[in-house]
């Protein structure tokens, strides 16, 4: 089984094979019991940051995220009743994976509209972040603007992504029926056999998180490379060459 603390731990060190410096904060949501985590990511010097790309990498777990990493599908019918051979949750197709979403922020020190195609380089970021992604689901760029001495300015530039991680079998061993895609595999989506009420030979989550999390960091090391690359498009050739005070 896994519990909140160790994906919270398999995460930082996953994080800290990468170089970029995290900030993480923990709660405990007093209304839903829901454990909650979020974490800064920025390369370079904390002192820096406010002018880095960063990301901010965010999950809740829950009871039911316990009962899923322990016990997969069958673990659910302690709910209701004593698991047994023919029970529907035990095949069912859509046990919820753990749920990291992902915000990236690019600061772009208030660029005058009219010194950008902000189309152009939303399009851009989106395609070099889904580019570098591996396990992420789909890419929204969107603009930050801010009201300046002289109109309106783009003042940062985020991309939003999710990723998916199942917290039980993804490699379709005996528990699982035969011929998974690796796409269901992967999102944690398939059907439960009958291998599974009976013990079969199971990986455990603890086997597989540590890496799924490694290619996440490395997904977000090499996005917010990406981004921090993007400082040479725009205005002139550079994109820090926006209005100067």
């Amino acid at each position: 089984m896994v519990t909140y603390e160790d994906i919270t731990d398999m995460f930082l060190n996953a994080i800290d094979a990468t170089g970029l410096s995290a900030h993480p904060e923990f709660w405990l949501n007093t209304q839903t019991m829901e454990r909650e985590f979020a974490c800064a990511l920025h390369p370079g010097p904390c002192e820096e940051a406010e002018r880095r790309a960063t990301c901010t990498v965010s999950f809740a777990w829950g009871p039911l995220d316990s009962v899923l990493s322990i016990d997969g599908a069958e673990g659910v019918c302690d709910f209701f009743h004593e698991p047994d051979e023919d029970c529907p949750h035990l095949h069912t197709e859509n046990v919820p994976p753990l749920i990291l979403d992902l915000a990236y922020t690019l600061p772009m020190e208030n660029v005058a509209l009219d010194t950008l195609n902000l189309r152009q380089l939303a399009r851009t970021l989106k395609l070099r972040a889904s580019e570098h992604s591996s396990r992420a689901g789909e890419t929204r760029p969107s603009i930050a603007l801010s009201l300046g001495e002289s109109g309106m300015e783009a003042e940062a530039l985020t991309l939003q992504q999710r990723v998916e991680l199942p917290l039980w079998n993804p490699e379709g061993l005996s528990a699982f029926r035969a011929g998974a895609s690796g796409a269901e595999r992967r999102n944690g989506h398939i059907t439960l056999g009958r291998g599974r009420a009976h013990g079969g030979d199971q990986a455990q989550p603890e086997e597989w998180l540590p890496h799924l999390l490694a290619e996440v960091a490395d997904d977000i090391s090499r996005v917010v490379v990406a981004l921090e690359e993007t400082r040479s498009l725009g205005h002139g050739g550079a994109y820090g060459s926006g209005r100067q005070n």
